[in-house]
């Protein structure tokens, strides 16, 4: 049986290229309607190739292996990133990338569960990590030794069920779960609403053992969740620093990066842009 499972040491090389592909991968997408979440995914991408070509371990082939460890998109509009990972994991055809968003595909901008790989509808934001803690006391009950991994965003640390779903994973003691918390620093209209700062002491507070990273650094992503493995009774909490359209200048300096949308004739100076910059 074909299964992922992380070896003894990431090759952090590796991962990069993996990182520039699923950049290729969103771009490909967002071409294909002229717009999309990509400011995100493109944010994002480093902790996505980290995840699925190292930390996880799931069959591609028995996507509903039991001891799997389950990946949690709670920012279900960052779907074009999911999307990349799963074609580049060999879970759903590269070939239909380029539906991304368009009527009838099974790619749309926000995520669905009739999607094979996807573990929840992150459409409605707020309640991945309520779904997080629900799925690691089961897999506790089960006595499996599988891990969950929740994404989750900056924005959403401003919802009071995110809260209370960190305190429940504290009380519970689940060091099974992981959150991945984005801080992008931005929301729909621009820059978060209200200053949820200093994120990770109050994650620390709640009773999470925490790290703090640049989450655009695959060393200190590896570094990161290598950590977060260990069984110490307590949930972990990772805060990745990410820039939103990391590795295009274009869509990183854009104030409505949060969801680009330009003429389709545009994205090919777009994508030689991010070829000539150095993508792998």
């Amino acid at each position: 049986m074909l299964r992922n499972s992380p070896p003894g040491e990431a090759d952090v090389g590796a991962l990069r290229l993996k990182a520039t592909k699923l950049r290729r991968h969103m771009l490909t997408m967002a071409r294909g309607q002229g717009a999309g979440y990509i400011g995100q995914g493109l944010g994002i991408a480093d902790l996505l190739a980290a995840l699925y070509f190292h930390e996880l371990r799931y069959d591609p082939e028995n996507l509903g292996w039991a001891n799997r460890d389950r990946f949690l998109l709670s920012t279900g509009h960052y779907s074009i990133a999911l999307w990349a990972a799963l074609a580049e994991a060999g879970i759903i055809p590269v070939e239909e990338l380029p539906t991304y968003g368009a009527d009838d595909s099974r790619l749309e901008m926000s995520t669905l569960d009739t999607t094979p790989g996807v573990e929840m509808i992150g459409g409605s934001l707020g309640h991945g990590l309520g779904q997080g803690v629900g799925q690691a006391l089961g897999l506790g009950v089960r006595q499996s030794d599988a891990r969950v991994f929740v994404e989750l965003s900056d924005g959403e640390t401003q919802e009071g069920s995110t809260w209370e779903a960190a305190m429940s994973a504290s009380h519970f003691r689940l060091d099974r779960l992981v959150a991945l918390i984005d801080c992008n620093g931005i929301q729909a209209d621009g820059p978060v609403v209200l200053d949820m700062e200093p994120v990770a002491d109050k994650w620390r507070a709640f009773g999470w053992e925490t790290f703090e990273i640049d989450g655009n650094d695959m060393a200190a992503i590896v570094a990161a969740l290598a950590g977060a493995r260990e069984k110490n009774g307590r949930p972990k909490a990772i805060v990745l620093r990410t820039l939103p359209g990391k590795g295009v200048p274009r869509i990183e300096n854009s104030e409505k990066s949060h969801f680009f949308r330009v003429d389709i004739s545009e994205w090919d100076g777009i994508i030689a842009a991010f070829e000539q910059g150095g993508a792998a």
